[in-house]
């Protein structure tokens, strides 16, 4: 055999050997990326009750604070609600606002909004007003009537322009009036929106907490209305250190207020 041909030969061993050989680093396995974790669940607490959830609680009536709405008002709560930002009077209430765990602040805001739902509207979810003051009794430009105060905050729908709340006044228009599946009625749309309306007083406004400008004027100190939202807001968590009859000795959570009733 000639040497030109044992070079051929040898020229195709070598070949078929290469192609045996494993990839190279540039032709590795291709891993398909792991999806992105999820971020941590929102930390949430149960709020106590107000005075007027723990005395229909004693009476049986049905219309009380659902501990369910304690989680959609915490997990709507924007970050600036748990910050330094918030007004000073906060601590009328609450007087360890600014040093307390956010999931404490979380449940402040959770007992602040039932307080001001029994105040607004019993916390009955369908209440609906229709006032007759000559500053509120206008139409509302959505609806095209006279204003109507709805749910658990009393809110209308021309909050839905003016903070993005999620009412549907087309869909609405067609339901009873105080049809639970109206969007305005729903305790969750309810609630969010009075979060935003909120925040947009004390953080976009820069407002006090308690400002006779405000949007409820169960906020604004000296009305009728402030005095009863007063009344409900003895009982803030403990974590709050207010120094109250009631705080001190009815430090318990709706669901303790059901059990004891039983």
């Amino acid at each position: 055999m000639t040497n030109a041909r044992w070079k051929t030969i040898g020229n195709l061993v070598l070949a078929f050997s290469v192609a045996l050989l494993p990839p190279a680093f540039g032709c590795a396995k291709h891993e398909e990326p792991k999806p992105a974790a999820a971020p941590p669940a929102q930390a949430t607490k149960p709020a106590p009750a107000t005075p007027i959830d723990t005395k229909k609680v004693e009476l049986g009536d049905e219309k009380t604070w659902n501990p369910d709405w304690d989680v959609i008002v915490e997990k709507a709560l924007p970050p600036e609600m748990l910050s330094s930002q918030v007004p000073r009077d906060v601590r009328r209430y609450c007087p360890r606002f600014y040093g307390m765990s956010e999931v404490d602040k979380r449940a402040f805001w959770a007992y602040f909004f039932q307080a001001l739902a029994g105040a607004e509207a019993g916390l009955d979810p369908k209440t609906r007003v229709r006032h007759t003051e000559p500053e509120v009794a206008v139409t509302d430009s959505v609806t095209g009537r006279m204003v109507r105060s709805e749910g658990l905050l009393q809110l209308t729908y021309e909050d839905q322009k003016r903070y993005g709340c999620d009412f549907d006044w087309e869909a609405d228009k067609t339901l009873p009036a105080k049809d639970p599946n109206k969007t305005i009625l729903q305790p969750k749309n309810n609630l969010e929106c009075g979060v935003k309306i909120l925040t947009n007083q004390v953080i976009v406004q820069h407002k006090p907490l308690f400002a006779r400008t405000g949007y409820w004027s169960t906020l604004q100190p000296g009305t009728v209305s402030y005095r009863v939202f007063a009344k409900q807001m003895t009982n803030p968590p403990l974590a709050c250190g207010l120094k109250t009859k009631a705080a001190g000795k009815n430090a318990s959570t709706k669901a303790s207020n059901v059990a004891a009733a039983q």
